[in-house]
């Protein structure tokens, strides 16, 4: 009788750990296609491959090698931000260090030379628009420049104030975008509850407005709550 008991205890404990591990399997539903391994081989310098989220940790990484990568600030998206057409978050983040109207401080120099309008900037998407504002930064940089402006207003976006300021911002254009294209809101939806991981490397205590992935977590969030009070 005692043998028998032993065995059953044994079959018993056999059969917790089995179901542990099948629970432990139990898909997701998400596409594999999110996690898709990149041979290290072929990713960019600054790049931070799918396959470094934790599936089983519920990460996702926001790759531009993915439909992800539609988060990215660089992809074309177009919305509408306080009556002004943008192609991009970028466009309009790097477009803000460009002067706005002929009266702007920023001309007075005139060896200053700024390759592009402003409006030019708001139209650009991917790394053209960075380009952009790689130009913008040097002109900056000789004019000591430390604030860019939006809708008229300087916004010292170092000082805490002009942090969050610029945060504000660039959260309104991530939402609008969401809000105007409804195949990005249907995907952003798609993904649930996975916390998002960002496609490249972050510089140590990046200002708020950096954070695009918490961004999209955040709307996401507000998304899931309308959704739930609607139903």
């Amino acid at each position: 009788m005692k043998n028998y008991f032993r065995l059953l205890s044994v079959l018993l404990l056999c059969g917790c750990i089995h179901a542990t591990a099948q629970d432990s399997k139990v898909p997701d539903n998400y596409p594999d296609a999110w996690w898709v391994f990149v041979p290290p081989a072929d990713l960019k310098g600054w790049e931070i491959a799918p396959q470094a989220a934790d599936r089983s940790k519920g990460e996702v990484i926001l790759s531009k090698r993915t439909e992800l990568g539609i988060f990215s600030n660089l992809s074309e998206a177009h919305f509408v931000l306080d009556g002004i057409h943008y192609a991009s978050v970028e466009g309009l983040w790097q477009g803000m260090k460009y002067p706005e109207g002929p009266n702007d401080e920023r001309l007075k120099d005139p060896t200053v030379v700024w390759p592009y309008t402003r409006e030019q900037v708001y139209k650009m998407s991917g790394f053209e628009s960075k380009a952009a504002g790689d130009a913008a930064n040097a002109n900056m940089k000789k004019l000591d420049i430390k604030w860019i402006t939006y809708k008229g207003k300087k916004v010292e976006y170092k000082t805490e104030t002009g942090k969050i300021e610029h945060y504000n911002i660039i959260y309104r254009a991530s939402e609008q975008k969401v809000l105007q294209n409804p195949e990005i809101k249907n995907l952003l939806l798609r993904t649930g509850n996975l916390k998002f991981l960002p496609d490249h490397t972050q510089q140590p205590n990046p200002d708020p407005a950096y954070l695009y992935f918490d961004i999209y977590m955040k709307i996401r969030t507000g998304l899931a709550s309308v959704s739930a009070h609607n139903f």
